[in-house]
């Protein structure tokens, strides 16, 4: 096995893309999310927006890794949600503490685990974050998703340098991959001015095709994985 391979949130979008297009011949794929992705080897049915969950996550890590002796390990957290899209106070509860738990206490969590994780290893290992714009932008609609994002960079930032004090026994990085055509835009582009009131840039961005396929994304962030980069480092795609 060259490599041991754990993405969360593959079932669609750029999670599922990133399973389908993993650059290391004989990879292990374990896959994390309520619905399972064909291109994983091993699928477990978890709810991240459910603490709950997590521990299993942890035990499932824990095992995989226990005497691992590939070339390296990758964990890429790339579940997330954007719903429920509205204004803080005037949306679900129930629905934006949920979003609230997997947008921003799930990457830490997880994050968390995998690096205790790699103590049962001594491949050299990469925890990759999702990020957005969103994290230093201000968006009325989406308190919960830019403040989420925002965790998982600082996250990033902090952990990195923790870890390059370590001996840069992980490598971790949050990258932000830009607008893809996923299912998130397609709930962004129905949902009402009054609620997003800049969606009518996401509708224009997609009249104009600016929209990147998931494939050629995923197949760039593969790509950075394999890059010097810094420890923390939290980059945007297009500039990278």
């Amino acid at each position: 096995m060259s490599a041991l391979v754990f993405v969360t949130g593959g079932s669609s979008g750029i999670g599922q893309a990133l399973l389908e297009t993993i650059p290391w011949a004989g990879a292990r794929a374990v896959h994390f999310a309520r619905r399972p992705a064909p291109a994983a080897a091993a699928n477990h049915a978890v709810d991240l927006a459910d603490p709950a969950s997590w521990p299993r996550v942890a035990g499932v890590l824990e095992r995989e890794l226990a005497g691992f002796t590939g070339e390296r390990a990758v964990f890429v957290h790339a579940a997330g949600v954007l719903t429920p899209i509205g204004f803080a106070g005037e949306v679900d509860p129930a629905a934006y503490r949920a979003h609230v738990l997997l947008n921003s206490a799930a990457p830490q969590a997880l994050g968390d685990a995998f690096l205790r994780a790699l103590s049962g290893t001594r491949a050299p290992a990469t925890l990759l974050f999702l990020g957005s714009g969103a994290a230093h932008s201000v968006y009325e609609g989406w308190s919960g998703y830019c403040a989420g994002k925002a965790a998982v960079d600082h996250w990033t930032r902090t952990v990195g340098a923790e870890q390059k004090r370590r001996g840069d026994r992980c490598r971790v990085l949050c990258v932000a991959p830009g607008v893809v055509a996923t299912a998130m835009q397609d709930e962004i582009r129905t949902t009402s001015e009054r609620d997003f009131p800049d969606v009518e840039r996401f509708r224009a961005l997609h009249r104009e095709g600016a929209l990147r396929a998931p494939r050629d994304v995923a197949r760039e962030l593969w790509a950075l994985t394999l890059r010097d980069l810094p420890n923390g480092a939290v980059l945007d795609l297009r500039d990278a």
